[in-house]
């Protein structure tokens, strides 16, 4: 139960409200510690509850420490937009019988209006790397006396390029702070760099990496033809399966908006989510499906992370994910909560060996499923390696290899004799007669009749 953390009562009260019963293993091992203030280093999954678990000890802290007089008391960076609003919509819920407020500042809204923001000095400023260096370069935020900071997804905004940012945040911040410091995986390559820059002792939380097997969601693929191919597989899956909701993924967004337009086409309830979209829209197109107004969500991997959607039972990869961190997070947004979900890849022959490439790295076997109506001409690679992977025809490699060699040892064509660069000896002139006819003779200059007079 909640109540054995000693969490302040106004916290409990809003935890029964909302109808949390027992805290998730995530909550169970970071929220002691952190209440104890210690700096965390913690690998968890999505869906696992760890927005929870680093918002009730912080506003725990806030509620027992009061510091009227102070700047900003709490920092949450998170890496993209739609995971920034989710964590502010889960501190209301939590700080629903509370007096404490918070800001959100992100890309897509008035830079001048979130420089108000900060003039009302609420106790925790949710933001995201971009836009609060924009404001640090203006003075705008004070951060001295800081006393959490919070980063979450650090692995994602490492990834998205944000490190530079992130030294120029914390270069801001309150030296004599508490840090709390969340990725999927620890085993990220600059992880252990950054958090040996900004955590001092940290406990580490490991329970569980992006390797770790979903129990909860059945993963599939179908083998495709080609993108017509998968257009009908993809049409029958979403008038067959049975789903409340469902997300369809997409690698580019010219894609997303393709498949957009091919579902509505097929009287099916979609809308499209990708990074070219203003903040408006996209806020408005996550109320459309969070409310139900449209059931299938076609994204990019702008929604693979801080999407948090009740009620998606169905994911499919379009076009496979590009690495198998990136397919973890598309399929994380299904089997949430102990629901199952299942999650379905379409494969074509160029995408064979990253799907295989993927399946050693999780070190799982996808269920292959076919579709008796729409079974197609391509089964697989007839040779694989022991990774999985198409073995290639050593005749094929034979052909490349000589073909490789002989191109190093051809020599330049002869020039003819009539196109010889550079040729030794005075260039033949066209007669007169011919340049003339031809209206290429030199232009001879007119004499004036007032010279030598």
């Amino acid at each position: 139960m909640f109540s054995a953390f000693s969490l302040n009562d106004r916290l409990l009260k809003s935890i029964d409200k909302i109808g949390f019963r027992e805290p998730t293993p995530v909550q169970a091992q970071v929220i002691p510690l952190a209440i104890a203030g210690k700096d965390l280093l913690v690998s968890a999954e999505t869906g696992s509850g760890k927005t929870a678990a680093f918002l009730l000890p912080t506003l725990h802290r806030l509620l027992i420490r009061e510091a009227p007089l102070s700047g900003t008391r709490v920092l949450i960076l998170a890496p993209t937009r739609e995971l920034a609003r989710q964590i502010l919509k889960h501190f209301k819920q939590l700080s629903g019988f509370t007096h404490l407020q918070a800001a959100l500042v992100s890309g897509g809204h008035d830079f001048k209006y979130q420089r108000a923001l900060f003039r009302k000095n609420p106790e925790v400023i949710i933001a995201t790397p971009g836009r609060l260096v924009e404001h640090i370069s203006q003075g705008t935020p004070d951060f001295n006396d800081l006393e959490v900071l919070i980063i979450d997804e650090a692995d994602r905004m490492l990834d998205m390029g944000f490190s530079e940012d992130m030294a120029t945040i914390v270069n801001q911040c309150n030296d004599a702070r508490q840090t709390l410091l969340f990725s999927a995986t620890l085993g990220h390559k600059g992880i252990q760099g950054i958090a040996s820059r900004l955590l001092t002792k940290p406990v580490s939380v490991s329970l569980s990496s992006a390797k770790t097997p979903h129990s909860d969601i059945s993963q599939q693929i179908i083998l495709a033809d080609h993108v017509r191919h998968k257009e009908h597989l993809l049409a029958w899956l979403l008038a067959h399966e049975t789903y409340e909701k469902a997300l369809v993924f997409s690698n580019t967004r010219a894609q997303a908006d393709r498949l957009g337009g091919f579902i509505r086409y097929h009287k099916q309830k979609a809308a499209v989510l990708h990074g070219e979209m203003d903040q408006k829209e996209r806020n408005r197109v996550m109320d459309l499906f969070r409310r139900g107004h449209v059931n299938i969500l076609i994204a990019t991997d702008v929604a693979a992370r801080g999407l948090d959607v009740q009620g998606v039972d169905l994911v499919i990869n379009f076009e496979m994910a590009r690495s198998g961190d990136d397919y973890v997070h598309r399929i994380g947004r299904t089997g949430r909560a102990g629901r199952q979900g299942l999650a379905i890849s379409l494969i074509s022959s160029p995408e064979w060996n990253l799907m295989a490439s993927i399946e050693r790295y999780l070190k799982v076997k996808f269920e292959r499923r076919s579709i008796s109506e729409l079974t197609g001409a391509y089964k697989g690679p007839k040779k694989l390696k022991s990774s999985g992977k198409a073995a290639g025809s050593k005749k094929k490699k034979l052909v490349k290899k000589a073909a490789a060699k002989a191109g190093t040892k051809k020599k330049p064509a002869k020039a003819s004799k009539d196109h010889r660069p550079n040729q030794a000896g005075p260039k033949k002139r066209r007669p007169a007669t011919d340049a003339a006819r031809d209206g290429f003779a030199p232009l001879k200059r007119r004499k004036n009749p007032d010279e030598n007079t």
